[in-house]
């Protein structure tokens, strides 16, 4: 059922919030376009008897356009009232609802489907897989291109968190024309900390001894902390083992599989024939050493980081 243009009932379920705010930002301004009134309800914050309240027809008549966040954190008593009015539903009403995880609220769910509700999902945005396709998408939708290297390095820069990589791609968007390349991603956020850490990791991997020792030693100075550098050094020599074990196949299969993104796999497949075992046996060792020191184990950080990075890069030629 629709009102002018806008589904009576829409049900928003996944964690990732930036995506659940856009949802329910483009459902609210609808809603307002067909000239109803919004009315947001919380459930940390829900008095009972507030829905039936704001959901009883107006003396002026109208619509009323009703947002429900956090079910999955509903109290009894606003899960009964969100019960009752789907039971004895109005044409005024536009009932939004969101779900993040969990069980908690699986009445409402059930009764917002029985009910023909418009599901739309929001999964978490976690692999760096999952972040190359967020990106893909935020471009595609601006009707821009950005380059698979692109989104390599915008990644790295400032993809630990969602709702930082859409402002950063809303700002590429924005402040740049034609297509966005590695090159471009620098100009805006070559300087991140994030960066830096994959600089010195990608330095390290390559078996370029002077210029990890630089860079770390320039990413130290500039007060990066070593555990993001140690972390993302680890997590390289695991894309490249994983690639490695992986055999043959397009990019695409193979990180579908492994739950990396392609450019993930391509970079992995030109820094692992250079590699043998033994080398990444003893890289590896080398960095799960320096995450126990660095996290308490030992008395200098920076000396535990130095030596894992010149131990990675000399691990390279070992056969």
């Amino acid at each position: 059922m629709t009102t002018h243009g806008v589904t009576a009932l829409t049900l928003v379920t996944g964690p990732e919030d930036v995506l659940v705010e856009r949802v329910v930002a483009d459902v609210v301004a609808r809603a307002r376009a067909s000239g109803a009134d919004v009315v947001r309800l919380d459930a940390a914050t829900y008095e009972p008897g507030a829905l039936a309240v704001h959901a009883s027809p107006s003396l002026f008549g109208g619509t009323t356009c009703l947002v429900v966040r956090d079910l999955h954190e509903a109290p009894d008593e606003l899960q009964a009232d969100l019960l009752a009015l789907l039971d004895h539903p109005s044409g005024d009403v536009l009932l939004v609802v969101t779900h993040g995880t969990g069980p908690r609220g699986k009445k409402v769910l059930d009764a917002l489907r029985r009910r023909g509700a418009d599901v739309v999902q929001c999964p978490a945005v976690k692999s760096d897989r999952d972040k190359s396709d967020f990106v893909q998408r935020e471009f595609a939708a601006a009707r821009r291109t950005i380059t698979g290297e692109g989104v390599r390095a915008l990644i790295e820069a400032v993809g630990r968190d969602v709702r930082e990589l859409a402002s950063a791609c809303a700002q590429l968007v924005a402040d740049t024309e034609g297509v966005v390349d590695e090159a471009v991603v620098d100009t805006y956020h070559g300087g991140k900390v994030e960066a830096t850490g994959f600089r010195v990791a990608d330095a390290a991997v390559a078996g370029q001894t002077s210029d990890a020792l630089r860079l770390l030693r320039h990413a130290i100075a500039t007060g990066v902390d070593p555990v993001p550098i140690v972390a993302v050094l680890a997590g390289q020599l695991r894309q490249l083992i994983k690639v490695a074990a992986a055999g043959r196949g397009s990019s695409a299969q193979l990180a579908s599989s492994l739950g990396m993104a392609p450019w993930q796999v391509d970079r992995a497949r030109r820094v692992v024939g250079h590699w043998s075992a033994e080398g990444l046996a003893v890289a590896v060792q080398a960095v799960a050493a320096a995450d126990f020191e660095i996290k308490g184990g030992g008395r200098d950080q920076v000396f535990a980081l130095e030596r894992a990075v010149l131990s990675v890069a000399r691990a390279r030629s070992l056969r």
